[in-house]
């Protein structure tokens, strides 16, 4: 199954979600600016999918911190390849609602249908960034279900995958999958 992202720890989630071997394809879709990730997803997947010719999925993921009006949200990667962690971090800094939430979605193209799949995981940012795992903004996304309070990348890969957005995402995903 063709994953068309850039990300190789996307990737490997992914294959731990899914439990199959997903072949990772590294192709720069266009990427439509919008406030929606399902419309950034689909349109990807359909790109995608005129490239390769072959049923294929993309994801797209954003935190959405509330206490900034959701942002970065959908612009979450631009904002963490121009400011970085420690640069969201700062401009947050005397916000005083610092919950968040990741969301993602799942968009696959089979060559007929654009199906989309989306998951959440709500949390809170935390105030300074820890733990060592993960990638992006795992540092500083504390779950909020989680007794220790900890941030994603405080997490092994398993306990992250086991409650994180795209999991949820590639769940549904998985289940409809499997029924075609």
């Amino acid at each position: 199954m063709l994953f068309v992202t850039s990300n190789p720890g996307k990737a490997r989630e992914a294959e731990e979600i899914l439990g199959e071997n997903v072949e990772r394809v590294d192709y720069d879709y266009a990427e439509i600016q919008s406030g929606s990730l399902v419309e950034i997803a689909e349109e990807g997947v359909r790109d995608a999918y005129g490239e390769f010719g072959e049923p294929c999925f993309v994801d797209d993921s954003g935190l959405f911190i509330e206490g900034v009006g959701g942002f970065p949200g959908p612009y979450s990667s631009y904002v963490y390849s121009t400011l970085g962690v420690d640069g969201v971090l700062r401009a947050i800094e005397d916000v005083e609602d610092r919950s968040a939430r990741f969301d993602c979605a799942v968009a696959y193209h089979d060559g007929e249908d654009v199906r989309t799949f989306e998951g959440t995981v709500a949390g809170r940012i935390a105030q300074e960034p820890r733990g060592d795992g993960g990638f992006g903004y795992d540092p500083v996304f504390e779950v909020k279900d989680d007794d220790q309070g900890r941030t994603f990348a405080e997490m092994s890969p398993e306990e992250k995958n086991a409650v994180s957005h795209r999991r949820r995402a590639f769940e549904s995903f998985a289940d409809r999958y499997q029924q075609d």
